[in-house]
């Protein structure tokens, strides 16, 4: 996951709150891995299958903590 693009999005404040706490209480996740899991898992249900949304996927789950 080399490339980077910047995404800006408005959230429910609830969906916000939600998210707070859930990155309260994980520590090894933060806004850019959970999105980037949330993301990627919506296209690979929604959209092609496409292998490399699939290694977004796995690599952001997966992924060893700092």
């Amino acid at each position: 996951m080399s490339n980077r693009v910047w995404v800006r999005a408005e959230i429910p404040g609830e969906l916000h709150e939600s998210l707070e706490g859930y990155l309260a209480s994980h520590p090894d996740w933060d806004v850019d891995r959970v999105c980037s899991a949330a993301l990627s898992l919506f296209l690979l249900q929604n959209a092609e299958n496409d292998r490399r949304v699939a290694r977004v996927y796995l690599d952001t789950l997966f992924r060893v903590p700092r």
